[in-house]
């Protein structure tokens, strides 16, 4: 199997509102910084793949327009999902393993400003049976939040700790949009807290893969994607235990979280990496993270700041690996765990282990 690495990360400064661009320029200079940290031309692509959502730009066939900023003369090789950027990440490292590529430019984004958010999210559930009740994401984030609190795996003061300490982190993110001590303030959805959910937010983020030598010549040290992998939970909120995800904890073991880099087994099941990048919107759900995927205190969770400091939504899950990645090329981690997420709850759960090269 080839080896297949990121070289290279850029993202927006996320924002409240970004009225005054379309998304092909709120992506441009991303597009453009994330070529230029590699030396290459949209013509060297091997392989382009993008995410984002119709229902957040309020038209069908949105990411067309995206491919101006990337160029479409010459030809190129092009896909598109309807998913979190993290899974288009997840396409364009299959096509590199299977040799259809040797490079890859992987972009998302997403602008949650012009309509109602909480509502969008909605059309995300059962069509049947959930989604004509209107039930909002932040009420259903809600529901996760008080039975965490009812299996006392969690109480209100915890979940202050999560922010608090995700928002403190984000002073040092240049990109955050929320960032140091914030009030939590009064409650959304009781236990749900202001500070408890993340901000609305615009913006956009960019990675590249390459594979083997390739890699080496486009980065002094390549972020290399050990393992990746993501599976779901049932689509029904009423059959599953919303203080767990089983699939974060499968998608994790199958991506190989819990081998060392040797190959020999981590101890107790624990994850063999000193950092993870967790996409947990609401800080009840960085503690059904911790717990699915048994994290101690010993790895460094969100240094970024997560989804709390900046919650572009498509790009969010692209974000955490991205960042991880940046951890890893700047010789701050070894190995480090990324995790996204997407649909209500935890519903789907992507994880990638990165890994550096001893320096």
């Amino acid at each position: 199997m080839r080896d297949v690495a990121i070289v290279a990360f850029a993202q927006t400064a996320h924002t409240r509102t970004s009225d005054e661009l379309s998304e092909v320029e709120m992506l441009m200079p991303v597009l453009h910084e994330v070529l230029d940290r590699t030396g290459l031309k949209a013509a060297d692509l091997g392989f382009v793949c993008s995410g984002s959502s119709d229902y957040l730009a309020g038209r069908a066939f949105s990411f067309t327009m995206a491919l101006d900023g990337v160029g479409a003369w010459p030809p190129v090789s092009e896909s598109h999902v309807e998913m979190d950027g993290a899974w288009a990440l997840y396409e364009a490292w299959i096509k590199i393993l299977t040799g259809e590529a040797d490079t890859a430019l992987v972009y998302a984004y997403g602008k949650s400003s012009p309509g109602e958010l909480r509502d969008v999210l909605t059309r995300q559930l059962d069509p049947y049976y959930v989604a004509p009740l209107w039930p909002d994401s932040v009420s259903l984030a809600a529901l996760q939040a008080q039975a965490l609190i009812d299996a006392g795996a969690a109480d209100e003061r915890a979940l202050a700790g999560v922010a608090a300490r995700s928002r403190t982190d984000a002073a040092a993110n240049p990109h955050a949009q929320l960032k140091g001590r914030t009030p939590m303030g009064d409650y959304v959805v009781q236990p749900l807290r202001r500070g408890d959910c993340p901000p609305v937010s615009d913006g956009a983020a960019a990675v590249i893969l390459a594979a083997g030598d390739s890699a080496r010549t486009l980065c002094d040290r390549p972020a290399w994607i050990r393992g990746l992998d993501h599976r779901i939970e049932a689509h029904s909120l009423g059959v599953r235990d919303l203080t767990d995800s089983p699939s974060t904890r499968l998608a994790a073991e199958k991506a190989g979280a819990f081998d060392a880099p040797h190959g020999l087994k981590g101890r107790g099941g624990t994850p063999t990496v000193d950092t993870a990048e967790l996409h947990a919107p609401f800080s009840s759900q960085e503690i059904v993270l911790r717990r699915a995927l048994r994290l101690g205190d010993e790895v460094t969770v969100n240094p970024s700041g997560g989804a709390l400091a900046a919650n572009p939504v498509m790009a969010a899950g692209l974000i955490r690996i991205g960042e991880a990645a940046t951890r890893i090329q700047r010789g701050e981690s070894r190995r480090a765990l990324a995790h996204a997420t997407s649909g209500p709850c935890l519903q789907q759960n992507l994880v990638a282990v990165l890994e550096g090269e001893p320096q």
